[in-house]
């Protein structure tokens, strides 16, 4: 069972690193707007190249003016490819992107900061128990001091 899922978490680990990166996430869309527009020529070709990247960006972008339509099975397979690709995948990565820019927790704690916050606890924490011990406070059920000492 864990064998079958092995794709589908590359995938998405492919998809959270596209969606991490702008710069890999654009050069992604480019070279999917070229590799497109070549196919299309490919199965198109009464329709010259640079009408083919232009038909390429004008279905990625769902737009469809309709100057140019493919006539060809394999053109249509390529255009549904590409419309499903760019709705399903390169928009809704590039929105999430800009969203996690948006949604940044400026109140978060960085890594040093939560390693100092830790270690003053700790501190605090011995001398609280430092303190408890010389007062001769106990606490029922407490955790007890580090170290596996009990309470008394």
């Amino acid at each position: 069972m864990r064998t079958l899922l092995l794709p589908f978490r590359a995938a998405y680990r492919g998809l959270v690193w596209l969606a991490n990166s702008p710069r890999t996430l654009i050069l992604s869309y480019l070279l999917l707007i070229v590799t497109c527009g070549l196919l299309y020529h490919q199965f198109e070709p009464d329709v010259s190249l640079g009408d083919s990247v232009w038909w390429a960006v004008v279905t990625a972008s769902t737009v469809g003016y309709g100057d140019i339509s493919p006539d060809s099975w394999q053109a249509r397979i390529i255009a549904a490819v590409l419309i499903s690709i760019m709705v399903l995948l390169v928009i809704p990565l590039i929105t999430a992107h800009f969203a996690s820019k948006l949604i940044v927790d400026t109140d978060a704690f960085r890594h040093d900061e939560q390693e100092e916050l830790k270690q003053n606890l700790r501190r605090v924490r011995t001398l609280l128990e430092a303190l408890a011990e010389r007062e001769g406070v106990t606490v029922p059920d407490s955790a007890g001091p580090p170290g596996g000492a009990s309470d008394r």
